[in-house]
């Protein structure tokens, strides 16, 4: 459910009724796993306002719940106001906290017979052909989720190496369980998941995979999905340049081409960095922006090189301000200082004073004052994602590729956010371009 706290506005006579933008928009609610430009927005919240949300778990639970057409199940979009296209939206990352209890992942199969084309959007039951069939937990393990109508086996996916992992009461450590406490676990599934009340997917914990026990874990929780809406209907996993190669003359609905697909957001991103304190700037391709966040992880690696990570429900806060004309492709990250690479640090006044010494050597008297950004890239593979991050960073700073390959060598560096295809291009920026696209003053309280 979603509500807001701002009373209904009243009209004026012969004059339609529009809603105030909201202090705080409370978000409950949400998509079948589609990111659908044509259908109704959230709030508004207004600008400089909070949006609230108790997503649920990302992947493995709608990878195995075929009536979700997206392979995610992300929060109902929220408006803001003044948002116009062309324009960014600032989203600070207020507060992320961890509600589920346990979650279970591992990598993944495609089961062959069970999808059309694309196991995340087109589910297909092998018994009665159904697409995208409504279905039932029967018992736990592999084999428990059946199609309502004629009762086969229907999850398109199946875990080949997994685990399952209980988390203590502070959300500080997980450990990775036996076969009894998964299969405890596995009977209360939606209890530990602590799947919010309007989602309807089925909890991979029901599955009770133990390949790997014992394993300790520190959780450092992040989005995986966290942007806005995208200017043609698509996925929400598929909002990405990698995820999104699949859409591109697929045998579904869900189909674009490749022009389509350049009128995504790119907010699948699966980085890290995407946590409490950070700063995410999003492109605005629809009025409003349409902001949603859902596939919050407990923690994992650059890269999530085994496809998928622990994927929990939990409770985040945002604060969302419009940045007017920006006119950026792709999000924009000031992450935590304590998350950037070392020659992507700002310097200390140490550093700089030494740095000073050695250019008056040299017969220079100042040197260029720099602040930290990261550029995100999305691609078909990692050499295609970079050289979208380089492009779009030297567009919005407006120097050579060349200069940011060189600046992100010396001074900074290329990481990976998701394999096959996320980068973040992370370097010191010149302070006085990003004055000039109107950045700096938001670098500037990241790293004060």
């Amino acid at each position: 459910m979603s509500t807001t706290t701002s009373p209904p506005q009243q009209a004026t006579p012969n004059e339609p009724s529009a809603p105030l933008a909201a202090e705080t928009v409370f978000v409950g609610q949400f998509t079948d796993g589609v990111l659908d430009p044509a259908q109704p927005l959230l709030g508004p919240v207004r600008d400089g306002g909070h949006i609230v949300a108790n997503t649920a778990p990302g992947c493995w639970g709608p990878m195995i719940t075929p009536s979700l057409r997206g392979g995610h199940e992300v929060t109902r979009q929220v408006a803001v106001a003044g948002a116009e296209v062309g324009d960014a939206i600032v989203i600070r990352i207020r507060d992320m906290s961890v509600t589920s209890q346990a979650t279970a992942s591992g990598n993944d199969r495609m089961v062959e017979g069970r999808f059309r084309g694309d196991p995340y959007v087109a589910g297909q039951c092998p018994g009665c052909g159904q697409l995208n069939p409504a279905t039932t937990v029967e018992g736990i393990g592999p084999g428990a989720i059946r199609c309502q109508q004629c009762g086969a086996d229907a999850s398109p996916f199946e875990i080949i190496h997994g685990y399952t992992i209980a988390f203590d009461e502070a959300r500080t450590v997980g450990v990775t369980l036996p076969e009894e406490g998964a299969e405890r676990i596995a009977r209360e599934a939606k209890r530990y998941a602590a799947t919010p009340p309007g989602s309807c997917q089925n909890s991979v914990l029901t599955l009770a995979p133990h390949e790997m026990v014992g394993v300790m874990a520190r959780l450092r929780p992040f989005l995986g999905q966290l942007g806005t809406t995208p200017a043609v209907a698509m996925p929400d996993s598929h909002n990405a340049g990698d995820f999104g190669q699949f859409l591109i003359g697929a045998p579904h609905e869900m189909a674009l081409t490749a022009e389509q697909l350049e009128l995504r957001t790119d907010g699948h991103m699966d980085i890290d960095a995407v946590r409490a304190g950070a700063v995410l700037i999003c492109p605005v391709k629809v009025p409003g922006g349409g902001i949603y966040l859902g596939d919050m992880h407990a923690m994992q690696g650059d890269g999530e090189i085994a496809g998928h990570t622990c994927d929990v429900a939990g409770i985040t806060t945002l604060q969302v301000h419009v940045l007017k004309g920006l006119n950026i492709d792709g999000p924009l990250l000031l992450p935590l200082a304590e998350d950037l690479p070392y020659l992507a640090r700002p310097f200390s006044g140490e550093e700089y004073a030494r740095a000073l010494e050695l250019a008056g050597a040299y017969g220079m008297h100042e040197l260029e004052q720099t602040l930290p950004i990261s550029v995100v890239g999305t691609g078909p593979d990692l050499n295609a994602a970079t050289d979208n991050g380089l492009r779009r960073a030297a567009e919005l700073l407006g120097l050579p590729v060349e200069e940011i390959r060189n600046r992100a060598t010396i001074a900074g560096a290329i990481e990976i956010g998701r394999h096959p295809g996320v980068v973040q291009v992370t370097f010191l920026a010149p302070a006085e371009r990003l004055e000039a696209c109107g950045l700096r003053d938001l670098a500037e309280q990241q790293y004060a």
